[in-house]
């Protein structure tokens, strides 16, 4: 038998150690799942990614919901006390304004501006509901009705609206730039109309309108007097 020195032994003593020690340690890793077998590589990343993607789903789905109830689409009802007959001055100016209940996706008005003895311009408004939106037109006129503009009706559309405030904007021009409607109380509001003309400088109207409500009935005394007794 061939005698195996003191260095031999030493490399037998390590090899010994490397077989016991780094068993446990190659199942160790496998366990974890950081082995060599392709199975349990494949197994770790798919559950995290199914765990992972249950609430992102989830999320996702409910925030599409959230974001479904909360966009509103504006309505023609939302200018509905707009209704009746309004009047207000400008200065030395009296204006007069009417405008007709909303009914089938219009609701149209009519201004005029009088000083002393003078109608100095006629305005009709229409208030149209279309299904991309809401829509003002406007045409200037005289008395005689002809019309100040030479080409299409003004176009405003409805930029923002809510229980006490309406702005209408125009995209072509500055005449007028922005229109917009507050809501004092149920029987008053403001109208301020911006205007940006093409050349000079920038202007501002606005006319507190107070609602005109009709003169209460008036009981015929002379009829009254002359009525037969039964």
């Amino acid at each position: 038998m061939k005698r195996i020195g003191f260095s031999g032994l030493q490399r037998v003593a390590v090899v010994l150690l490397c077989l016991v020690v780094g068993a446990p340690l190659v199942h160790a890793q496998q366990a974890k799942g950081t082995g060599t077998d392709p199975g349990a590589k494949n197994a770790a990343p798919s559950a995290a990614a199914n765990s992972a993607s249950i609430p992102t789903t989830e999320t996702s789905s409910a925030t599409q919901q959230v974001n479904t109830a909360t966009v509103q689409h504006p309505t023609l009802d939302q200018l509905s006390w707009l209704e009746g007959r309004w009047h207000g001055e400008w200065g030395s100016r009296i204006a007069d304004l009417t405008w007709l209940e909303p009914k089938a996706g219009e609701m149209a008005g009519l201004f005029r501006l009088i000083e002393g003895q003078k109608t100095l311009v006629l305005e009709l408004f229409s208030i149209v509901e279309k299904p991309d939106g809401i829509e003002l037109f406007l045409r200037h006129l005289t008395p005689e009705l002809l019309p100040w503009e030479k080409s299409d009706a003004t176009t405003l559309n409805l930029e923002g609206v809510d229980a006490t405030k309406a702005t209408f904007m125009n995209p072509v021009n500055g005449e007028p730039k922005r229109l917009i409607f507050t809501r004092v109380d149920a029987d008053t509001y403001v109208q301020r109309s911006e205007i940006e003309p093409a050349e000079g400088e920038p202007q501002v109207i606005e006319i507190t309108f107070h609602r005109q409500k009709p003169p209460a009935a008036v009981a015929n005394a002379g009829s009254a007097a002359h009525r037969k007794k039964p």
